[in-house]
């Protein structure tokens, strides 16, 4: 319902490090934040799948052995590469010294890897980043186009809703297979889907969760999930929907530009958007 980075960025919005935006605030951006760091075992890595090692390294300088779980997990774990090919959300295991160790596919490139945690004893979630160089012959992939549809296999999800700058809004994801409705999503992370948006150009990261959870007893398991959603600012992002059916976890991709957001949008709707631009940043 609001994204991790979020919860970090309001509770310290006071702090001089932070520009106290709140929610407006994309994660993953630093390697190190609020006294914490990640390290990764190798920045500089061959192609293929491999075993990948990282510790998060807390302010007393030592490996952090101790979070509080979100959406069951003590850390998420998202690899992707630099031009939004290759998304992978892995669930390391952490050894009693505060090695996370996990398995990822990586494509000869640029990769950015993500940690979602919230370390024992700090206020809030964060989200650090650190990049990868990945050795080979690397094919940039052009950015999709935003259709509002992705296709899995036998399964197509439909995006309904516009990401606002600044603003949160309601984005709607439609869970079709074979063209029929799927009404027995499974809960995957204590929600019936899970949703991370990044910020195409430097992939700033949010982690948004659904409206509503399992076993509430008003959410249905399908065809639709609801997120709330805050970009931080106009501009493309890249939304990947994970969802699980059948007992297998799906990846839904989408490409999403922001829709400027102005009152007087309904009296003028073909200059609404060039109106509001100039008065974005005052």
């Amino acid at each position: 319902m609001r994204n991790h980075a979020e919860h970090d960025q309001t509770n310290h919005g006071a702090h001089g490090g932070h520009s106290g935006h709140g929610g407006a605030q994309p994660g993953g951006l630093s390697v190190a934040a609020n006294g914490y760091a990640l390290e990764l075992d190798s920045t500089i890595r061959t192609a293929g799948i491999q075993q990948v090692s990282f510790r998060v390294i807390g302010p007393d300088g030592l490996a952090v052995t101790e979070f509080v779980p979100e959406h069951e997990k003590e850390l998420h774990f998202i690899a992707v590469r630099r031009d939004t090919a290759g998304f992978q959300h892995v669930h390391p295991v952490r050894d009693e010294k505060g090695t996370w160790s996990t398995e990822l596919a990586l494509e000869p490139g640029d990769w950015r890897l993500f940690a979602d945690i919230h370390p024992a004893g700090h206020d809030g979630t964060m989200t650090l980043g650190i990049d990868v160089a990945v050795a080979g012959a690397y094919d940039p992939r052009p950015l999709p186009e935003a259709t509002g549809i992705a296709r899995i296999g036998e399964y197509t999800v439909a995006l309904d809703g516009e990401l606002l700058p600044g603003e949160a809004s309601e984005l709607t994801l439609t869970v079709s297979r074979d063209g029929r409705p799927v009404t027995d999503l499974q809960p995957y992370l204590a929600a019936y889907g899970h949703l991370v948006a990044l910020r195409v150009g430097d992939l700033g990261y949010l982690h948004v969760h659904p409206e509503g959870e399992p076993g509430d007893g008003t959410t249905a398991p399908g065809p639709e999930i609801a997120f709330m959603a805050v970009a931080p600012t106009a501009g493309t992002y890249r939304l990947f929907l994970d969802f699980q059916h059948d007992d297998v976890v799906r990846t839904a991709e989408f490409t999403v530009r922001t829709t400027a957001t102005t009152p007087h949008a309904d009296a003028a709707p073909d200059h609404g958007s060039h109106h509001h631009g100039p008065h974005a940043h005052h």
